[in-house]
């Protein structure tokens, strides 16, 4: 029951802008992403190939590391810091690059800095933490979570919209539809932390806040 009480170890918040918006990147927001949207598809994605045969290189990229992981915890029960510092830094990037399409902040999305999105996982002692068998289950076991994120991607979709009209009209991100996309990203991310990233065992809540 403490544990329960606890703070889930995989949590995100995003500084509300509490001022006016810059509308002309807001409503060029699509274009304006482009730059660092390739830089994210190229740290994210599996391999690029580039020509024909017999003149084909092949760019290996990154990603999240999930496969490797899960025979690490497995068979080794380990979890290497090295593989949980990346991932934890590519979901931060990956998080500044959608709350910047979002149009939940305008700052431009840095590729190493905080700025205004505040994501962060616990790193598990694999043998107190994690039972090895649960990485084989656990995407299953989360298959709930996935029907309820879709309906509720759908619901943040209008929100991202209606806010693309209220920030080129007014200049400001309505509120209640900052929290609910946040909330959303919140739900999401801790989803994924669970069932993909295995930062825990501990089940996530069905809730946005």
């Amino acid at each position: 029951m403490a544990v329960q009480n606890q703070p889930y170890p995989v949590t995100l918040s995003v500084d509300y802008p509490d001022r006016k918006l810059d509308r002309l990147t807001s409503f060029f927001r699509i274009f304006v992403i482009i730059p660092i949207a390739i830089v994210i598809a190229l740290l994210s994605s599996g391999n690029i190939e580039l020509g024909k045969d017999p003149f084909q290189w092949t760019l290996a990229t990154g990603g999240v590391v999930i496969l490797p992981l899960l025979l690490m915890i497995l068979f080794r029960q380990k979890y290497p810091k090295w593989w949980f510092d990346w991932n934890l830094a590519l979901s931060r990037f990956s998080l500044r690059v959608g709350t910047f399409l979002a149009l939940l902040r305008d700052e431009y999305p840095s590729t190493d800095e905080e700025q205004a999105v505040h994501f962060n996982m616990e790193y598990p002692d694999v043998k107190k933490d994690l039972e090895r068998g649960m990485p084989l289950v656990k995407w299953f076991l989360a298959i709930p979570h996935y029907i309820v994120l879709g309906f509720l991607g759908i619901a943040a979709c209008f929100c991202i919209i209606i806010a693309w009209f209220a920030i080129l009209f007014t200049g400001r991100y309505p509120k209640s539809f900052f929290d609910f996309v946040v909330g959303y990203y919140r739900w999401w991310y801790r989803v994924f932390g669970y069932a993909f990233l295995m930062v825990t065992d501990r089940y996530p809540p069905f809730d946005i806040s």
